[in-house]
């Protein structure tokens, strides 16, 4: 098999056949008229055949050299291509999370894409709450559980309070939410269709879920609390990730009791050899969690 022809070579004659001139090749090549003339030589003596028809006004290509042309402008666009692309892919930090989150996490992420924008972050929204990197390409997760798996870097962001919450107008309504009974009066949104945070709440509250009384349920925590700012009834859910709304306005918490369930939110990643900045942005992410606590 026949060497390859050296990739500055290549480089030289790409130039010199936009220019047809070694003068002008060699200015944006920043070398001297005579280098580019020696390497199109060695080219030629490598190939074995022209690439330049040499004439007194000028150079033209070959049959060689034409043939030659188009095939160099793609060698030379892959290469473009791939330093584009693949630098991208490296700096681009991969983060997967549950939707659950998505009301404490996507402000951060924003926050945090002014302050480096030469770190962008793709983030992957899914219902399921945890991580397999055994067979998913992120490089770090936000997971909803007790306890995360052995084998990964774990940060914990915060641990699950439940607490009902609703719009300010409705807490001081026709019908004011003073104790767990007047919850009665109320629409009850559930975040999920087993009922089970509601149960919890109400259960360390010393009351209970009336069956005949009014409900609605949702797929997620953000559709119930959605529906919650807008006055249409009392929603259930883990206070760090309304802080923004709580703080805005949006809502309230009718009742001081904060439940805690035992579950928590956390971030992690594999332990080997994470990048710097993937580092930088778990840092800072979990240092936001903490300043909210």
């Amino acid at each position: 098999m026949k060497r390859l022809p050296p990739l500055p070579a290549l480089h030289t004659f790409l130039v010199t056949a936009q220019h047809c001139n070694f003068t002008r090749a060699g200015r944006q090549l920043h070398i001297t008229q005579g280098a580019v003339s020696r390497q199109i030589a060695a080219l030629e003596q490598h190939l074995g055949y022209p690439l330049f028809q040499r004439q007194a006004r000028g150079l033209s290509l070959t049959r060689e050299g034409q043939d030659w042309l188009p095939r160099v402008q793609q060698i030379f666009a892959l290469v473009e291509q791939g330093v584009r692309e693949v630098g991208a892919g490296k700096t681009t930090l991969q983060l997967k999370a549950p939707t659950c989150v998505m009301r404490w996490l996507l402000p951060r992420l924003m926050e945090w894409q002014a302050l480096r924008p030469d770190v962008p972050v793709e983030l992957t929204t899914t219902v399921q709450h945890g991580v397999d990197f055994r067979r998913e390409g992120f490089d770090a997760a936000v997971i909803y559980a007790d306890k995360p798996a052995p084998g990964l870097e774990v940060r914990e962001l915060f641990a699950e309070q439940l607490t009902p919450v609703c719009a300010p107008s409705l807490r001081g309504g026709p019908n004011p939410l003073r104790h767990v009974h007047d919850l009665a009066g109320h629409m009850l949104l559930h975040p999920s269709r087993d009922e089970h945070d509601w149960q919890s709440w109400l259960r360390a509250a010393g009351g209970a879920l009336a069956a005949q009384g009014p409900k609605q349920h949702f797929e997620t925590l953000d559709m119930a609390m959605a529906m919650a700012s807008q006055g249409t009834g009392v929603a259930i859910g883990d206070w760090a990730l309304i802080g923004d709304d709580l703080q805005a306005g949006r809502l309230c918490m009718p009742f001081p009791l904060k439940v805690p369930t035992g579950k928590g939110y956390y971030l992690v990643n594999p332990s080997k050899g994470p990048a710097p900045a993937l580092l930088e942005l778990l840092d800072w992410l979990q240092q936001c969690a903490t300043a909210e606590q």
